[in-house]
């Protein structure tokens, strides 16, 4: 297996790439939205996240389909993902994080975690990192040839109008955009060689309280309207002074009980974090404003910051609801 646990990044972009704005032509995956993870069979079968944790006790049954279909001395590049209804469930992948070892099994009898290769490293003990993408996809379609579920290849395409209709039409499944990459691109560990175009849908939240001072918020907490309750479903992005000026000046006290309480969890609105002290906020009075999600919703919250667009004094809190793409997501 290639040393280093590094893999290669992608940057992000707002529009998908020509065919000829990457070196040697463009070549557009769909985004998964999973784990990403590398799979190297040596003396034995290790899947590895990105940052270099071994995953192989928590999803066994890819394992399994890696010993069965993996040669030896090969490593392959992708993302672990499941799938719950004929839709991306990154929830699922979490659990599998926290369960012990008797969820897991019973977990992986269902058969809802599946493994996406895009790109191969190693083919019998030999680095395939310094070939063009063009060749190491040779390689890996020659790979996966043999492979059987949970073990599959990504789609992959050098058309631009079939990457721009994936963008649009698989967004109902939770994928969440685009990947572009060159290929006559070398695999380069830790570099942002590739591009990455996710899709962003507009929608009206409600902001009804802020981290920072009201005049000046750094962030705003967004809610939407679940089980009759408004609750908080994630933040925004950090705004830049001038645009927190601005806000800041649309902003009012809270009349009465502010909607939310003046600290809450920080797990509610930072997933990943391992800070416990809870989130200290300024509670405003409730106002609709727009932003711009990813299809990272994880049943009761965005796990991405949001792109904030403007303040929509102009509708009433009332008028929000809860878009029918998210579905129905419990509490926090």
């Amino acid at each position: 297996m290639p040393t280093g646990h590094q893999v290669a990044l992608a940057k992000a972009a707002e529009r998908i790439p020509t065919p000829t704005a990457l070196p040697g032509g463009t070549w557009y995956e769909p985004k998964w939205d999973g784990f990403r993870a590398v799979i190297g069979r040596g003396e034995r079968v290790r899947i590895s996240s990105r940052t270099g944790t071994d995953l192989t006790d928590r999803f066994p049954e890819i394992a399994a389909a890696a010993e069965r279909d993996l040669p030896p001395g090969c490593t392959i590049d992708g993302e672990l993902v499941a799938w719950e209804a004929g839709r991306l469930d990154f929830p699922a992948l979490q659990r599998r994080m926290v369960s012990s070892k008797s969820g897991i099994a019973e977990q992986a009898r269902t058969g809802a975690v599946a493994y996406v290769a895009f790109d191969v490293l190693e083919v019998a003990g030999n680095d395939t990192r310094h070939l063009p993408l063009r060749h190491r996809l040779a390689l890996l379609r020659e790979l996966a040839a043999g492979w059987s579920p949970p073990l599959s290849l990504t789609m992959g395409t050098d058309d631009v109008e079939q990457a721009r209709a994936w963008f649009d039409e698989l967004a109902a499944a939770g994928l969440e955009g685009i990947v572009a990459k060159g290929l006559g691109q070398r695999y380069e560990p830790g570099q942002r060689i590739w591009t990455k175009v996710k899709r962003r849908d507009a929608l009206d939240v409600v902001v009804a309280a802020v981290t920072g001072t009201r005049q000046a918020p750094t962030d705003l907490l967004v809610g939407l309207p679940i089980d009759g309750q408004i609750r908080i479903v994630g933040r925004t992005a950090a705004l830049s002074g001038a645009r927190a000026a601005q806000v800041g000046a649309l902003l009012a006290p809270p009349e009465g009980v502010p909607l939310w309480p003046a600290q809450v969890p920080r797990r509610w609105v930072e997933r990943f974090t391992g800070n416990q002290d809870p989130l200290r906020l300024t509670p405003v009075r409730p106002v609709v404003v727009e932003v711009l999600a990813d299809a990272a919703w994880d049943g009761r919250s965005f796990r991405h910051a949001l792109r904030l667009v403007r303040v929509r004094p102009d509708l009433d809190v009332e008028q929000v609801r809860l878009p029918a793409h998210l579905g129905r997501p419990g509490s926090p």
